[in-house]
C-alpha cells in the first residue's frame, strides 16, 4: 500500500531541516521525500501547506484500562490520541489491577493491538499495588516489553526501596518516570498554596511538596546511573534543579504539561473541579520559569498527563473531586497558541518536545521524518483558529478547564504506519 502526502512543510528534528515537500510512503515506511512527487499512490493526502511533523509521542497518559474503563479505555484513549495528533502514547500504571506484573503489561499490549492503531507503551509500577512496600516484578515486566517504571500519582516515599528499583531499572535499560510529591507535606491540599486557594477556603499545596522529591530523585539518579524523567514539573525551582543536574552530567530529563505553561492559579473559576490537577496550577512566576525552561531546552518534553474522569466525579467540589484533566486533544493547539505563536518556541522546538525528544528518551525508533523511518506523521495547520469544545472530544473524559477558549493551530490528519487514522474532514462530514 502506498500513501502520498502532497504539499506539506516537512519538519525533521533529526537534522533540524524544514522544507516544502511531498512524502511517499510504501508499506508503512517513508520511501521518498522530494519537492514534487508525481508517482501514483493508493491514497493521496493533501496537506495544503500545513506542517508535516513526526507523529506526536505523549509520555504521560492515563488510559484507565484495565479496571476503570468508565473513565476511559484503550480504544477511546487511542481515538483521542489520534484526534490530537499522537501516534505513540505511554500509559501510566495506576489501573485496577495495578500494572505491576508481566500479565497486565501483556494485557494492555494485546488489547491495544486489537482496538487502536496508536502505539501504546504500558508503564510498570515501581512497587506492588503501588503501595510503596515491596518492589514489583521489574525484571519480569522488562522481559514482557515494558521499558519504563513509574509510581505515577504518588512518589515512592521509602528512598532505600526506590534506590533499589532504580538500580534494577538501570540494569534493565529502563527509564524511571517520576511523580514528585512529598505526601507528608500535602495535608489534604487541593490547590496551589497562594491567595487563590485562601480566597476559596481550600487547603493549599506548596511548591516544596514537589521540589523536595525532585531534589531527592535527582540525587538517587546520580548515584544509581538510571535514566530519570521528571513528570509534570510545575515549579520554578524544579527548572533550576533540572538545569543544575544536567550541568553535572546526571541522566535527567523533564516534561511540562500544557496546563502548567498556559494557565495560572489566578484563572481558577470558583469551586470548579476542572481546575483541579496534581501538581496544581501555580503562580505567574512558576509559569514564566517553565516557559523559559522550555525555550532554553532545559525542559525536554511537552506531555499531557491526560487524566479522564466521569462527569459525576468532576461535578463535585474541588475538595472531593479527583485530581486530573484531559489533554490529548488540546495539547498541540495550546502549545502552538501559548509558546510558538508568541515566539517562545520555534515550530521545530515544538516538534522536538512533542516527538523527537520523547522518542530519544524512550529509546524508540520514531520522532523523525526521513527515508526509511516509520511513517508516523502529524499534519498540523498553524493558521486554523478554533474554540475548544469538550463535547467534540473523542475521549470519554470531558474534564478540561480550557472549554470555550479560542486557540490557534489544529491537527488536520494523523498517519500511523502509513495509514490515515484521523482526518479532520471526516469529523465534519
Amino acid at each position: 500500500m502506498t500513501l502520498l502526502i502532497k504539499n506539506g512543510i516537512v519538519l525533521n528534528p533529526g537534522d533540524r531541516s524544514e522544507k516544502h515537500a511531498d512524502i511517499l510512503v510504501r508499506d508503512g515506511v517513508i520511501e521518498r521525500i522530494d519537492t514534487t512527487i508525481r508517482e501514483e499512490a493508493d491514497t493521496v493526502l493533501y496537506a495544503g501547506g500545513a506542517y508535516c511533523m513526526p507523529g506526536f509521542i505523549d509520555m504521560h497518559v492515563h488510559l484507565r484500562d484495565p479496571g476503570l474503563t468508565y473513565k476511559e479505555d484503550i480504544a477511546t484513549g487511542g481515538a483521542a490520541a489520534a484526534h490530537g495528533g499522537f501516534t505513540t502514547i505511554v500509559a501510566m500504571p495506576n489501573t485496577k489491577p495495578v500494572a505491576d506484573c508481566p500479565e497486565v503489561i501483556e494485557y494492555v499490549k494485546n488489547k491495544a493491538a486489537g482496538v487502536t492503531p496508536v502505539h501504546v507503551l504500558q508503564v510498570g509500577s515501581v512497587t506492588k499495588g503501588m503501595l510503596g512496600e515491596e518492589l514489583s516484578d521489574i525484571r519480569g515486566m522488562a522481559q514482557a516489553g515494558c521499558i519504563c517504571l513509574s509510581e505515577d500519582g504518588k512518589s515512592v516515599m521509602n528512598s532505600d526501596l526506590y534506590r533499589d528499583a532504580m538500580r534494577i531499572a538501570a540494569e534493565e535499560n529502563m527509564t524511571v518516570l517520576a511523580h514528585c510529591e512529598d505526601i507528608s507535606l500535602v495535608h489534604g491540599g487541593v490547590l496551589n498554596m497562594d491567595e487563590k486557594s485562601a480566597s476559596l477556603g481550600m487547603p493549599g499545596i506548596s511548591n516544596a511538596v514537589e521540589d523536595i522529591i525532585v531534589a531527592r530523585d535527582i540525587l538517587l539518579a546520580k548515584e544509581t546511573g538510571v535514566r530519570l524523567h521528571l513528570c509534570h514539573c510545575s515549579t520554578e525551582d524544579s527548572v533550576k534543579m533540572v538545569r543544575l543536574a544536567k550541568e553535572e552530567g546526571v541522566h535527567v530529563t523533564a516534561e511540562v504539561c500544557p496546563h502548567h505553561f498556559s494557565m495560572t492559579s489566578d484563572e481558577i473559576d470558583g469551586d470548579n473541579a476542572n481546575y483541579k490537577m496534581n501538581p496544581p496550577l501555580r503562580t505567574e512566576a512558576d509559569v514564566t520559569a517553565l516557559r523559559r525552561g522550555l525555550s532554553e531546552d532545559v525542559m525536554d518534553v511537552i506531555a499531557t498527563d491526560h487524566a479522564p474522569h466521569s462527569a459525576e466525579e468532576k461535578a463535585q467540589s474541588i475538595r472531593k473531586a479527583p485530581f486530573g484533566i484531559v489533554g490529548l486533544e488540546t495539547a498541540a493547539a495550546l502549545t502552538y497558541t501559548h509558546l510558538v505563536k508568541p515566539g517562545l518556541l520555534t515550530v521545530m522546538q515544538m516538534a522536538e518536545k512533542m516527538s523527537y525528544n520523547p522518542a530519544r528518551i524512550l529509546g524508540i525508533k520514531k520522532g523523525v521524518i526521513e527515508v526509511g523511518a516509520p511513517a508516523d506523521i502529524t499534519v498540523f495547520d498553524p493558521e486554523c483558529e478554533w474554540v475548544i469544545d469538550p463535547e467534540k472530544f473523542f475521549s470519554k473524559g470531558k474534564n478540561t478547564p480550557f472549554a470555550g477558549q479560542k486557540v490557534i493551530g489544529k491537527v488536520m490528519a494523523t498517519v500511523i504506519d502509513g495509514e490515515i487514522v484521523f482526518r479532520e474532514s471526516s469529523e465534519e462530514e
